[in-house]
């Protein structure tokens, strides 16, 4: 409940919700939180979050889905631009219109992540079953799975923007990516704070994975390098998108996912994950965290382990 993205309802962006769905996993609202109770305990099981008793499966399936952003990046991942989402003004009419749309019909889901039977909703959550312990695009179980990695990224680090002055008046920058115990380094950019990089790092995918680490440092020949600022990338929204969606290249271009910007992460802009001629990919622009100034964007691309 601490997190930003969870401390609006998850449907129509109220503030403060007191409500959650604890099988799909998301706050919701007085309002919202109406129609999901009306939607049935085997499509949307609704508790307060400060009245009612929660089971420890129910806390469970919660930490297990992520919250708001996780839950929405699956099941708005196909909301059409032209099919806002309800506002906490919206009449009771178009919110229950939008929630039955988006959690009963499954209209803004992956077709084939669709459940169409309400009784084996609880048993095969269409977000949990892609969230849970990363299973093979083929459906191998994980037990059964004892490969180290479950994929590859091609992460172009593309340029820095308004980056930080670590010398008398410019900085030499480069950019270190780190994913466990995984590093990646890009060139070093002389006496320049609008660097283009366009260089592709290569990291593999754990199967227990953390965030991507990015640092941007000033070089320093007589002294230790100094740091111009740094952020986390998320990588469970392409993750989890890449998972639910399976074979990229028998379809055309398409969103499958998001990694939606909040207070609590250094997105400049909601960053989407999209299938582009074949490959998915991801455009990521992060605000530098803990230095004055300075920007980043990079691209993400899947790679998939044979």
């Amino acid at each position: 409940m601490l997190k930003s993205d969870n401390r609006i309802c998850a449907d129509c962006g109220a503030p403060d919700p007191k409500w959650a769905s604890a099988n799909i996993g998301v706050f919701l609202c007085l309002k919202c939180g109406d129609v999901h109770r009306a939607l049935g305990p085997d499509v949307s099981k609704v508790l307060s979050v400060t009245l009612d008793d929660w089971s420890d499966s129910d806390i469970d399936s919660m930490l297990e889905i992520g919250g708001n952003s996780y839950a929405n990046s699956i099941y708005e991942s196909f909301l059409p631009k032209d099919h806002p989402k309800p506002k906490m003004d919206s009449t009771m009419e178009y919110r229950t219109k939008f929630i039955r749309a988006k959690y009963e019909t499954q209209d803004f889901l992956k077709p084939s992540l669709r459940i169409t039977s309400k009784g084996s909703f609880d048993a095969t959550n269409a977000v949990k079953s892609v969230t849970s312990s990363i299973s093979s695009a083929s459906g191998k179980h994980v037990a059964d799975d004892t490969r180290e990695f479950v994929g590859e990224l091609n992460i172009t680090v593309v340029r820095g923007i308004q980056l930080a002055v670590r010398d008398m008046l410019t900085s030499d920058p480069y950019v270190v990516l780190t994913l466990g115990e995984q590093k990646a380094q890009t060139t070093v950019k002389p006496s320049d704070l609008n660097p283009v990089w366009n260089e592709v790092l290569k990291i593999s995918i754990p199967r227990n994975y953390g965030p991507l680490k990015l640092e941007v440092y000033d070089h320093d020949t007589f002294s230790a390098d100094d740091i111009m600022g740094e952020a986390e990338i998320d990588l469970q929204p392409m993750i989890t998108a890449v998972m639910a969606f399976g074979d990229p290249s028998r379809v055309g271009d398409m969103q499958i996912g998001r990694w939606f910007m909040t207070k609590d992460n250094a997105l400049v802009k909601d960053s989407t994950v999209n299938v582009v001629s074949g490959k998915v990919k991801q455009e990521v622009h992060l605000k530098l965290q803990n230095v004055e100034s300075g920007e980043m964007e990079l691209e993400l691309e899947w790679v998939p382990i044979p």
